[in-house]
């Protein structure tokens, strides 16, 4: 990843009370030169994925056509999760996305946004929508709607 998204990221991450642990955990990519076809290639990713995913994980599968809401119910959302008592985990896909095994697994798919952007910009995104629902949670003037 370029350093910006890298400082980005990090720089939402580390803005987190400490009782919220997140870790980063990069899946590499099927490489786009061996000849296979996409559906092959995703496959093989979602294998790696799922070896990484902790047990009894709450699964949000980021994905443009998930579903979209406000900041706010975001935060609510989090909160929910979070009372689950286990981990939760988001996906962010790679160039071609994710195989419908992984979306299938998923508790939830939501959407940052309709748009198309690069799995390293919704990493920031990401980051700064968690830092910014923790916020609302704890009645942190970082939000102003």
């Amino acid at each position: 990843m370029p350093d910006w998204i890298k400082t980005g990221y990090l720089e939402y991450i580390k803005r987190l009370p400490r009782e919220i642990s997140v870790h980063l955990i990069e899946i590499k990519p099927e490489k786009r030169t061996s000849g296979k076809q996409t559906e092959q290639l995703l496959s093989a990713e979602s294998q790696r994925i799922q070896s990484a995913l902790p047990p009894h994980c709450h699964i949000v599968v980021l994905d443009e056509h998930g579903e979209q809401f406000p900041t706010t119910k975001f935060a609510h959302e989090i909160k929910r999760w979070m009372s689950e008592g286990n981990d939760v985990v988001f996906i962010i896909g790679g160039a071609d996305g994710l195989h419908v095994s992984i979306k299938q697994m998923a508790n939830e798919m939501i959407a940052l946004s309709k748009l198309t952007l690069p799995h390293g910009l919704v990493r920031v995104l990401l980051a700064e929508q968690l830092y910014r629902a923790v916020s609302i949670l704890h009645g942190h003037p970082y939000h102003r709607a």
